[in-house]
């Protein structure tokens, strides 16, 4: 039997079977719907997209997979050399991994191994957000703040190691006051906190957050699995404000296999690379650098770049901002828009009860959570499709 994700398996409504998907639409035996959430934010291009579909089937001529253990291959090798290139600064060296939260815990590992490369082993706190998600596995439940993992802190108690804070300059400030000694590095969703709610905040926060982490020799670490790609209205957050280390995750791959990235600057790199065996960077996750995965990766940013989506997430900007910028009702606490992102947040979750099956019965598949109806489209979306996506959110008010 299936396990499915995040539901209570006694009592969840039955999934929807995808039996096809393309462009912007998933197909059911008898239905098509749009999907305004991306899968999770991830299929930026859309389903079953040409040129990615040959991209895999290209690499499959060769081979799937082969281990990073003592040997390479050009599609790893190329994506890293790609990701350097791409990338701001000297965001230079790429750790792959799996999934989004393995390469946050890659990047967690990484910032106090470098303190104690160095023999700073009173570095071992983390000071990240109220509200962060960065991912499911244990460390990464410990440095988000999401309230569906706090039986974490039923188990064990808070965790004397992580310092959560709200997104205000004077709550940053005092954070590096008390603790700027004892921190290894803070830990952000720049601009935009996806799963702790659509939260946006910001970019003087992250500003001082950088000038913060200079002055006390602290590694600053953005989490843009979620935001990069274009995201918040732009190409990363990093372009704008720069961190030491960068994590990368679902639109690398356009959707297509599960892959993640963890980019270190020139910086954190010095901090392992000498002579003495133990500063090694103790971490393997078998599938890293998947031939897969990195051959649909270096299509899906050609596609980025040569298709010009910057462009059509200003557009899914602008049209977002025309349809949803008035939009009230009495049990809406707040519309909040960014880039490719809309959210709508009630003020009683229960209001949200039943949109999903109102929402695919008029050919949109949503996927709200807690008090929060959002939608993140693939960056092909016509106007049209887009419309169709805002029409139905606000519907659901008009009518309930």
């Amino acid at each position: 039997m299936l396990w499915y994700p995040y539901e209570q398996m006694k009592t969840m409504n039955v999934p929807y079977h995808i039996v096809d998907a393309k462009g912007v639409y998933l197909y059911t035996d008898d239905h098509k719907m749009i999907d305004s959430v991306s899968s999770w934010w991830s299929v930026i291009h859309g389903y079953n997209h040409p040129v990615l579909n040959q991209a895999i089937d290209d690499q499959l001529k060769h081979f799937a997979h082969v281990m990073l253990g003592g040997l390479t291959h050009d599609p790893a090798l190329r994506l890293a050399e790609k990701l350097k290139n791409y990338l701001p600064g000297d965001l230079n060296y790429s750790f792959f991994s799996d999934s989004g939260s393995v390469a946050v815990e890659v990047a967690l590992k990484m910032a106090l191994q470098y303190y104690m490369n160095r023999n700073e082993t009173q570095r071992t706190m983390v000071l990240s957000l109220e509200n962060g998600y960065h991912g499911d596995t244990f460390k990464t439940m410990e440095v988000g703040d999401d309230a569906d993992y706090h039986f974490v802190l039923k188990a064990f108690g808070p965790n004397p190691h992580v310092v959560h804070i709200p997104t205000t300059v004077a709550a940053l400030e005092e954070a590096f006051d008390t603790y700027h000694d004892r921190l290894n590095c803070c830990l952000v969703e720049p601009l935009l906190q996806g799963a702790g709610g659509m939260r946006m905040y910001d970019i003087s926060f992250l500003k001082r957050a950088r000038e913060l982490c200079d002055k006390y020799d602290v590694l600053l670490l953005f989490d843009e699995i979620a935001t990069g790609f274009g995201r918040t209205g732009h190409r990363f957050v990093s372009d704008l404000v720069q961190p030491d280390i960068l994590m990368l995750g679902k639109a690398l791959t356009g959707g297509y296999i599960g892959h993640a990235v963890t980019v270190a600057n020139q910086k954190v790199f010095d901090g392992f690379c000498d002579d003495n065996p133990e500063h090694a960077f103790m971490h393997g996750p078998t599938f890293m650098g998947n031939a897969l995965a990195c051959s649909v990766a270096l299509k899906s940013i050609e596609l980025f770049e040569n298709e010009h989506y910057m462009d059509k997430i200003q557009r899914i900007a602008e049209i977002t901002r025309r349809e949803m910028e008035n939009f009230t009702d009495s049990r809406i606490e707040d519309v909040r828009m960014m880039g490719g992102c809309v959210c709508i947040e009630v003020k009683d979750a229960k209001t949200l009860e039943g949109y999903q099956q109102f929402a695919y019965d008029r050919g949109v598949f949503a996927r709200p959570f807690l008090k929060y109806l959002y939608a993140m489209v693939p960056y092909v979306i016509t106007e049209e499709e887009l419309v169709k996506v805002l029409t139905t959110m606000k519907a659901w008010f008009k009518t309930h």
